[in-house]
């Protein structure tokens, strides 16, 4: 019974994320480049590692640098519990240059299927649930941010083939701060795209992703990025 309901929320939520321009004023196009690490350290524990470059303004200068780890604790075959860190350089057109450091506690889960990765064989919906602290250098004040994202993964073939993959991740501020932060919906990303093999435990996504933005003190902007990431699970 918990299948149906969480499907329908990923696809809805990339249903209202696609129709973002509708209300948006403004609209960017961007270039997000990652690579993404999962290595099981032994049977219970797993390190993350996620490195990301955004090109922004039609893609044409890089915006925004991010550097984020966490290690995690297998709870079972299907959940793991994490604890974590990032580190994320803005550069907004027109701005100033941010540093923004934040410590993130998460679980991930399984609803159903194998799993990710290139030995899929059926198809999979997984959840991630983030609890973030950000700060600001330079600023006072912590903002408090959930995250959670619904994906899946469904394979066009048999094991080490292509997978469709859909997902989507709604944020919420939880405080307001004095550097920018606002209470209640924060933004929407959702991504349409296939996960291709490439190597045992290595595969590339690539796709479309949108990231609707609810701004406080200007109207709301759309992101329409070009995603491409490097995925290895050892």
């Amino acid at each position: 019974m918990r299948r149906f309901p969480v499907s329908v929320l990923c696809l809805g939520a990339f249903l209202a994320l696609t129709a973002g321009p509708l209300h948006a004023a403004e609209e960017d196009g961007q270039v997000w480049l990652a690579q993404q690490s999962f290595l099981n350290l032994d049977q219970k524990l797993v390190l993350f590692t996620d490195l990301q470059l955004r090109l922004t303004d039609d893609a044409e200068r890089a915006g925004q640098a991010i550097a984020r780890g966490a290690l995690g604790v297998k709870l079972d075959r299907s959940t793991t519990v994490w604890g974590g860190y990032g580190y994320i350089r803005t550069d907004p057109q027109g701005g100033r240059v941010s540093h923004e450091h934040r410590v993130f506690e998460q679980v991930t889960w399984r609803a159903f299927g194998d799993g990710a990765g290139n030995a899929t064989t059926r198809p999979t919906l997984t959840g991630r649930t983030r609890l973030e602290q950000r700060m600001v250098e330079g600023q006072g004040g912590t903002g408090w941010r959930l995250r959670q994202l619904v994906r899946l993964d469904v394979p066009l073939g048999k094991p080490g083939t292509p997978q469709a993959v859909l997902w989507a991740e709604p944020f919420v501020g939880l405080n307001r701060t004095g550097w920018g932060q606002k209470s209640g919906f924060d933004q929407l990303r959702g991504f349409a795209g296939l996960a291709l093999p490439v190597g045992k435990g290595i595969s590339v996504e690539a796709g479309y992703s949108g990231q609707y933005v609810s701004r406080p003190a200007r109207e709301d902007r759309m992101n329409h990025i070009a995603s491409l990431s490097l995925i290895i699970r050892r």
